[in-house]
This record gives structure tokens, C-alpha cells and sequence, in this order.
């Protein structure tokens, strides 16, 4: 293996790197950080990535900052490499003194998010970089490959050209202060709360790292980053409930009448044999039950978000921002979300997985496509009828949108008759609440612009609609689901979200 240049190539130019890994296997991480910044065009130096990655996701005390021993006598043969491999020394020294490097190694970061940070802070010096690499980025995830790599390094520097590791080194001399510029702008909410929201989806490869630099590139995402971090802590306080089952599964729940023989209560031995065998026939004998969760129901979330022009600045802040803090809220309570954009049409679903919220997917999306309520509706009207017939699910649409979102009464009509729809209207400056569906809607809450200027009157808001939505949810998991055309509108609704006829003007979250 090692007269691959895939495999020598990278691998030799670790003579060229100034942090030292406490173990060998914590470089074979940085294979893959290397991998998955060549598929998205940015290629660099293994070297580079191995020591700016371990920087900001690996503790302080677990690596060492300064030349592989060895390497002095090694550089010594090539022309300027170790001018520039000291210049090169003295930009991860400043690096790894940044708050910014700091704060990012108690993150923890996962992989995904390590390659995001690389992406940021070296993806310009990529392009700055006029030499092409000679050999591929396809080395193998090998944790034999760094065993006794010190000892090699001589010989794996010498077997290929090292022009493209030393014109990195030149262009990083040349971009320093652009390069540590960028690493204090680098924006550690936003990796804070992916870090919260659970690991991003490691299967979708370079698209999933695309969304998650559209994250952390969209200034308008930081705002919606901070709204969210402010709804979170009170949202992952949620507890899902438990119920108890005959499964040998986690631990002992309480008693019942249904189990196995290795359930069975010692204590009902005692009995004879005539009275054990009646007790036996009539279900009365006693068995510990385990704790299990309660059967998944057949209901489906869909997080509706209006991303038209209409959307922008706070009130995008708010929508973006309360659908992460409640579709996490669902999740916890063990029901299935997906959410989808819309503006004059319906974009791809979203399926979310257990602990994992697409939120890189939710900050870096961009409407372009005007406004098209009727057409929506349309469209939804009829994907949930075929949703229902496929799979036969119980959908809950929580519609998140402007208070101007004028559609015709018929569609909703046929929209509600097939699921249960709630709404939370936006107003704008000066607006009111005028739409003629308000009635058809099982409940619904008004977010007015007074409440989004004020940092605590809008996470209030939002917290008061997370949370009502969730006891919601809480309350449906006591009870069987009923088809949305045969129950009452507002059967278990809450009185602050229930929908607001001509008698009864809708409540104002304020």
C-alpha cells in the first residue's frame, strides 16, 4: 500500500506538520476531514488539515504544538522549506491561541462539523494555491497507516515532489492575516447548536457539508442561531413518556398480568397448586413489567414554513427559529417530524431521524420563487390524501407563515378534511388578522410585529407555542388517534390556540 501515491503522498507530507497527535489513531480522523474537503474542490495538503482540525476539535492536552522530531534534517535537503515550514509554525501557534479555538475544542465537534470549520477558515487558501496536487485524495481509512509514522517519515517525504505542499506553505505565508481573520469571525453558535440539535446526517455525504456551509455563511443565520439557542434549553428538558411492556428490555416498571416465566413475582410460588392454576386461568398472576416506550403512533408532524419574500428579516428570524425549538420538541416526545418550505410552490420534504434535526437544512435555505398560497394548498391538498392512503397516517400540519396568507376556503376545507391543521400568522407593522379560513383551522395563534422587536416578548411567544403544542401531543399519546374528519375542532385544543370564529376575535401572543 504505502507505494501508492494516493497513500505516500499525503502521508510523507506529514513531515511538513506542527501538532502532534497524543495517539496515532487520532490520524486516521483526519483521513477522512481530508476526503471530505477534496469533495467539495478544496484541495489541500494533508498536513494542513491534519493540524488545523486537531486544533479545533481535540483538547489541549491531548497534542502537542511544534516540529515531528526528525524533520529538521529532512527539510534541511529542500529549498526554502524550512523558512517556510517556520512561518507555517508561527500561524497554528496564533490559531491555537484564538478564543475562537478554544471555545471550539469544548464543542467537541463531530466530523461533519470539523470539516464545515476547515471548509470556512481554509477554503480560500485552496484557490490561492496555483499547483495542482500529483496524487488523489482516496486514502484509506487505515488505522495501520500512522503506526510508527515518525520513523517513515524520511522516506515517504522523498519518494515524491513536494511542490504542492511547499506552494501551500507559500500562499499560507503570503494569506495570513486573511486566514486568521476568518477563524475569529467564525461563527461557534451556529456549531453550538448543531452540536445540540444531534449529529447531522453522516450518509448524505458532501450535500449534508453543503447545507451546513450555507449555515454558517448566511449572516442572516446567526440571528435565527441566537433566537434558537434561547428556546432550546427549556425544550430539551422534555421528558418522553413511558409506559410499561413485557419486552426484556431496559429495566424493571412496575406489575402486571402479562409477562414471561422469567418475569414471574417469586411470591406467587407460594400458592398452592389449585389456587395457583384458578389465579393462573383468570390473569390474576402478577409479573414484573419493563420499561418500554409507548407504542408509536400512526401521527405524522408536518412543520410547514413560509420562506416567500414576505418572510424576511424578523419574521423569518421567528419562523425558522420556532420550528427548530418545535420540531425538537416533538422529537423528544417520541413523535415523527418532517417539515418542508414553501413559498409559491411545496419544496422536498425533510424526514427527520431520531435525535437529529435537519437545522444546517433549516438556517441556509433561500426561497426565490414569489408567492402561490392557492397553489400550495393544491399541491398539499393532494399529497396528504395520497399520504394517507399509501401509508394511512394521521398527519398534524403546524403551519408557520405571514398573516396575509390568503387561499381560497374550499382548499383548506379539503386540506383540513384530510389532517389536522394548525397555524401561527406573522402581522406585520400595523397589520390585523383578516382571513376567512380562520374557522376551519383546529387552532391558531397571531405573533404580532410589537412582540418579534422585543428579544424577551418574542422567545415568551415562542416558548408559550412550543409548549402548547406539546402538551398537545402529550395529551394525544393517553388516548386512541381519531381520523381528523370525525372529531371535533376543537377537541382537546387548548383555549389559547383554538381558532377564532366571528364571535370570537383570535388571541394575540404578546
Amino acid at each position: 500500500m504505502l507505494a501508492d501515491p494516493s497513500v505516500t503522498g499525503p502521508l510523507g507530507g506529514l513531515a511538513l506538520s506542527a501538532v502532534r497527535a497524543a495517539t496515532p489513531m487520532m490520524v486516521v480522523r483526519t483521513f477522512r476531514w481530508y476526503r471530505d474537503l477534496a469533495r467539495l474542490g478544496i484541495h489541500l495538503p494533508l498536513f494542513m488539515v491534519h493540524d488545523v482540525g486537531l486544533l479545533y476539535s481535540s483538547p489541549r492536552e491531548q497534542m502537542e504544538i511544534g516540529p515531528r522530531p526528525g524533520t529538521e534534517a529532512i527539510l534541511a535537503r529542500v529549498p526554502r522549506a524550512q523558512e517556510l515550514q517556520a512561518a507555517y509554525r508561527a500561524v497554528v501557534a496564533e490559531l491555537a491561541q484564538s478564543d475562537a479555538c478554544s471555545r471550539a475544542r469544548t464543542m467537541r465537534l463531530s466530523d461533519d462539523l470539523v470539516v464545515v470549520v476547515l471548509a470556512r477558515v481554509l477554503g480560500s487558501l485552496a484557490q490561492r494555491v496555483t499547483i495542482k496536487p500529483p496524487y488523489s485524495a482516496t486514502i484509506p481509512l487505515d488505522p495501520e497507516l500512522p503506526r510508527d509514522l515518525d520513523a517513515q517519515l524520511g522516506q515517504l517525504f522523498g519518494l515524491l515532489p513536494r511542490n504542492f505542499e511547499l506552494a501551500a506553505l507559500d500562499a499560507l505565508s503570503r494569506a495570513r492575516l486573511h486566514i486568521l481573520t476568518i477563524a475569529d469571525a467564525l461563527d461557534l453558535d451556529t456549531l453550538r447548536l448543531l452540536g445540540m440539535l444531534g449529529p447531522e446526517s453522516s450518509a448524505a455525504g458532501a450535500l449534508a457539508h453543503v447545507d451546513l456551509l450555507a449555515a454558517t455563511s448566511s449572516p442572516a443565520a446567526n440571528d435565527i442561531v441566537n433566537f434558537s439557542l434561547e428556546l432550546l434549553p427549556s425544550v430539551l428538558e422534555t421528558r418522553r413518556n413511558t409506559s410499561t411492556g413485557t419486552h426484556a428490555t431496559h429495566g424493571y416498571a412496575g406489575l402486571g398480568t402479562k409477562g414471561s416465566i422469567d418475569s414471574l413475582v417469586l411470591t406467587e410460588l407460594a400458592w398452592d397448586e389449585t389456587e395457583f392454576a384458578r389465579r393462573y386461568i383468570e390473569n390474576e398472576i402478577l409479573y414484573y413489567t419493563r420499561e418500554q416506550a409507548q407504542d408509536e403512533a400512526r401521527r405524522l408532524h408536518l412543520i410547514l414554513i413560509d420562506a416567500s419574500a414576505s418572510m424576511r428579516g424578523d419574521r423569518q428570524v421567528f419562523a425558522r427559529g420556532l420550528a427548530i425549538a418545535l420540531g425538537k420538541k416533538l422529537q423528544l416526545q417520541g413523535e415523527e417530524v418532517w417539515l418542508r418550505f414553501f413559498d409559491s410552490r411545496l419544496y422536498d420534504v425533510q424526514r427527520t431521524r431520531p435525535g437529529q434535526l435537519p437545522a444546517a437544512y433549516l438556517l441556509g435555505f433561500k426561497g426565490e420563487r414569489g408567492r402561490n398560497p392557492a397553489r400550495v394548498f393544491a399541491q398539499l391538498a393532494t399529497e396528504i390524501a395520497l399520504l394517507r392512503q399509501r401509508e394511512q397516517r394521521d398527519p398534524v400540519i403546524h403551519l408557520i407563515t405571514h398573516a396575509a396568507l390568503h387561499v381560497p376556503r374550499p382548499l383548506v376545507t379539503e386540506v383540513r378534511r384530510q389532517a389536522h391543521l394548525f397555524g401561527v400568522f406573522i402581522l406585520p407593522s400595523g397589520g390585523a388578522l383578516d382571513l376567512d379560513y380562520l374557522d376551519l383551522l383546529e387552532g391558531h395563534a397571531v405573533v404580532d410585529h410589537e412582540t418579534l422587536t422585543q428579544q424577551k416578548a418574542r422567545a415568551a411567544a415562542a416558548s408559550k407555542i412550543v409548549d402548547e403544542v406539546g402538551h398537545l401531543a402529550e395529551k394525544a399519546h393517553l388516548s386512541p388517534t381519531v381520523p381528523p374528519k370525525s372529531r371535533n375542532l376543537d377537541e382537546g385544543v387548548p383555549p389559547s390556540l383554538r381558532g377564532g370564529g366571528a364571535s370570537v376575535p383570535p388571541p394575540s401572543i404578546r
